[in-house]
C-alpha cells in the first residue's frame, strides 16, 4: 500500500494492485527548475535512467528505458547557456530527454548529480555551466553515480503535530469495491488510446476505487481547486477580506479559458469577483490575480504540502498549456475529504467554496455518468492532452462520495468524455444500490 491509501485508510493492512491491460509505462511529467538548475521528472512506474554527457555541442542526454511518450514535446528555451531542452522518443522502448547548453559553454562531469528520490521520481542537478576555453574538447563522460535521496519524514499539518488520518476522514476502514472492477477494467481495455489515473472513495463505509490514483499528472485547471481552499482559509484567518477590489495587471493576464482577459489592464474587479470567476467559468487570468493575492507560487505550494498534498505544485502561472503544474488523483481526493469534513474550512466558507464547485459550467466529465438528483460539485481541467475532474457527490439515497480521474488523450480527442462518464456511471451505480445507502 502507498503511503499516499496510508494516509486516506489507514487501518488497510495492503491494497491490491488491479490488472490492467498490457501497456507501455509513460513519462508522466518533467519540469526544469530555472532557479535551482534541476531537471525533476516521473514515470509511470520504477526506471533507472541513463545519463551521459556529451561535447560539441555540450549535451546531457538522459535516456529512460522501457518508457514512451503519450503526446508531441516542444524543445523548451531556458536561458543563455542552456540552449534548449528537448523530449522524443529515441526508439520504440526509450524516451531521451536533451539538455543542450549553447555552443560555447561545458558542465563539468563530476558536479552533475543524479537524484533517485524514488523508483518513479528522479532529479538531475547541473552545475553552473562553464564558457569552454579556446580550442578546448571534451570526451564523452557516462554519468553513473546516484545518489539516494533520504527518506522524508512523514507529513505533518501546520503545527507539527502528527495528522491523525483516521480522525482527519472521519470514516471507518473499508474496502476495495471489487465487485466492479471487471467493469472499470473492460472499460479501460475498450479506450486503448486514453491512459488513467483515478480514485473514487465512499465516506460512508471508506469503501475505495484505486486505479493508478497516485500517478502524477498535469493538473490543468483543476490545480485551481487546491487554491480556492487556500483562498477562503485566508478569509477564515482574516488575511483576506471578501470586499476587497483587485486590479487586473498586464503581467497577469493569460489566455485560455475565461473572459477577464478581455477587459482593459487595470481594470477593477470585486475580488469575489474573482474567485467566482476562476472556479465557475475556469478563468485563467482571474486565477493569477487570486495566486498574487495569496502571495504568489511558493507560498501556495508550501500550503499544499501542509496539507498533506504530495504530487500538488503550482510551477507556472497560468495558462499552463504545458502541463508543469501537477497533482495526483489521491491527492484531489485527500483534498475534497478534508473540505468534506470541515477540516480547511470554517463552515461558511466551506459552503460558499461548494457553492462555487456547484455552479462550474464543464458537465461533460463526471457529471455525465450520474444519475437524476445527484450534486456534484466539481472542477475539471483540459489542456487538449490531458483531462481532469475532481469532486464531491451527493446521492439521492443520502450517500456522499469522492471522486477524482484524470486521462491523457490524443490531443482533444473528445472520446475522453465517453470514457469517463462511463467510469463515472459504474461507481455511481454501484454506489445506488439499496444495500449502499448512507447509515444514520
Amino acid at each position: 500500500m502507498t503511503p499516499k491509501l496510508q494516509w486516506l485508510l489507514p487501518a488497510l493492512i495492503s491494497v491490491l494492485s488491479i490488472a490492467l491491460p498490457a501497456k507501455s509505462d509513460t513519462l508522466t511529467s518533467w519540469h526544469f527548475d530555472t532557479r535551482q538548475n534541476q531537471l525533476n521528472l516521473t514515470t509511470d512506474s520504477g526506471v533507472e535512467p541513463e545519463v551521459k554527457l556529451i561535447a560539441n555541442p555540450t549535451r546531457l542526454v538522459i535516456d529512460l528505458p522501457g518508457i514512451v511518450l503519450e503526446y508531441p514535446e516542444s524543445p523548451q528555451n531556458y536561458n543563455s547557456a542552456i540552449q534548449e531542452i528537448r523530449v522524443g522518443q529515441f526508439d520504440s522502448e526509450t524516451a531521451r530527454l536533451v539538455i543542450q547548453l549553447t555552443p560555447g559553454y561545458k558542465l563539468d562531469p563530476q558536479k552533475v548529480r543524479v537524484i533517485r528520490e524514488s523508483a518513479t521520481r528522479w532529479s538531475f542537478q547541473l552545475p553552473n555551466p562553464e564558457q569552454l576555453a579556446a580550442n578546448e574538447s571534451l570526451p564523452p563522460v557516462a554519468i553513473t553515480q546516484v545518489e539516494q535521496k533520504s527518506a522524508q519524514v512523514p507529513l505533518t499539518v501546520a503545527d507539527a503535530t502528527p495528522r491523525n488520518s483516521a480522525a482527519d476522514l472521519a470514516m471507518r476502514a473499508g474496502s476495495e469495491m471489487s465487485a466492479i472492477k471487471p467493469q472499470v477494467e473492460s472499460a479501460i481495455a475498450q479506450y486503448k488510446s486514453l491512459s488513467a489515473g483515478m480514485f473514487f472513495l465512499d465516506l460512508d463505509t471508506g469503501e475505495y476505487l484505486d486505479i493508478k490514483g497516485d500517478r502524477v499528472f498535469p493538473a490543468a485547471s483543476t490545480i485551481k481547486l487546491p487554491i480556492l481552499m487556500a483562498f477562503y482559509q485566508d478569509v477564515d484567518a482574516g488575511k483576506v477580506s471578501l470586499d476587497e477590489t483587485l486590479v487586473m495587471k498586464s503581467d497577469l493576464v493569460a489566455s485560455g479559458s475565461g473572459t477577464m482577459q478581455d477587459e482593459p489592464d487595470n481594470t477593477r474587479f470585486s475580488i469575489r469577483e474573482t474567485v467566482d470567476k476562476m472556479i465557475t467559468i475556469s478563468d485563467n487570468t482571474a486565477t493569477n490575480m487570486i495566486i498574487e493575492r495569496l502571495g504568489g507560487i511558493a507560498k501556495l505550494n508550501e500550503r499544499f504540502r501542509t496539507w498533506g498534498l504530495t504530487d500538488t505544485r503550482i510551477r507556472n502561472w497560468l495558462g499552463d498549456f504545458q502541463g508543469t503544474n501537477t497533482t495526483s488523483s489521491v491527492d484531489m481526493v485527500k483534498l475534497l475529504s478534508m473540505l468534506s469534513r470541515d477540516k480547511l474550512l470554517s463552515e461558511s466558507s466551506r459552503e460558499q467554496a461548494l457553492e462555487l464547485l456547484r455552479n462550474t459550467t464543464t458537465r461533460t466529465l463526471l457529471p455525465s455518468g450520474l444519475g437524476r438528483g445527484a450534486v456534484i460539485a466539481d472542477k475539471t481541467g483540459d489542456i487538449g492532452f490531458v483531462v481532469g475532474d475532481a469532486g464531491i457527490i451527493d446521492m439521492p439515497n443520502g450517500k456522499r462520495y469522492l471522486a477524482a480521474i484524470f486521462v491523457k488523450r490524443p490531443y482533444n480527442d473528445p472520446i475522453v468524455r465517453d470514457f469517463v462518464g462511463r467510469i463515472s456511471r459504474i461507481v455511481y451505480n454501484y454506489l445506488d444500490r439499496p444495500s449502499a445507502k448512507a447509515s444514520n
